[in-house]
């Protein structure tokens, strides 16, 4: 299949979008069973997951679209290894937020198997069913909140020639945001979808962090539009 070279326009804030399909990447950031699963580290926690359920749906029609367009399927996924030696030393800020999250934790899978909590190759950090990964797609692995923190991917995205990124995932404030800030570091043009990205962190409170979040990309960092626009111009390359 051949695809069009020629820039595409995504009505987006604060002014309209371009994008060439072939050079653009979708990043899905850590839609893994720890966090959008009942069982998972955040369910297991209380944090209420009905934000980022309810973005799958919209992700999912994203997905195909772009695949259709050409456009490239970038999975982030948090994860440490099983010794926990990549979360960094015993005073790390990073060790210590998650410790207190259950990270490393046995815990056992829906269907019965031992699994562990934000623990590579296990249950609990495999990317939920709905958006499963297709052969094609790239599935990077990190262990900080940014997906450019100590892994491969500006390599592969360099290597095929990717200059703008489309972000969904969660949590908006946190991963989706500081790999955002990231990409905008490294001179990628950055496109968030606001249906397809979700906050956990004080989704309870008049004003989130996600809406907070949008306000700071649209300001400063990229661009923000909704999977409706998105799938309008990515229906007319």
């Amino acid at each position: 299949m051949t695809f069009d070279a020629q820039p595409i326009e995504v009505v987006a804030r604060p002014n309209a979008f371009q994008l060439t399909p072939r050079s653009t990447a979708v990043i899905v950031v850590d839609m893994q069973h720890d966090f959008a699963a009942p069982q998972g580290m955040f369910g297991r926690a209380g944090i209420p997951l009905d934000g980022i359920q309810a973005v799958v749906a919209p992700t999912r029609r994203v997905l195909d679209a772009a695949r259709q367009a050409g456009v490239l399927i970038v999975y982030l996924t948090m994860q440490f290894d099983e010794e926990l030696s990549n979360m960094g030393s015993a005073t790390a800020p990073n060790r210590l937020r998650h410790l207190l999250m259950g990270v490393g934790q046995d815990v056992v899978a829906p269907d019965g198997s031992p699994s562990r909590v934000l623990v590579r190759g296990t249950w609990n950090t495999k990317i939920i069913e709905e958006l499963a990964p297709h052969p094609e797609d790239l599935v990077v692995a990190k262990h900080r909140y940014s997906g450019f923190f100590e892994t491969d991917l500006d390599q592969l995205l360099r290597e095929r020639d990717i200059q703008s990124l489309i972000f969904t995932g969660c949590t908006t404030s946190v991963c989706v945001e500081s790999t955002l800030r990231d990409a905008f570091y490294r001179d990628y043009q950055c496109l968030l979808l606001t249906d397809c990205c979700a906050e956990a962190v004080g989704s309870s409170e008049p004003r989130t962090n996600h809406e907070a979040t949008l306000t700071v990309i649209e300001a400063l960092f990229g661009w923000t539009t909704n999977s409706a626009d998105l799938l309008a111009a990515l229906g007319s390359s």
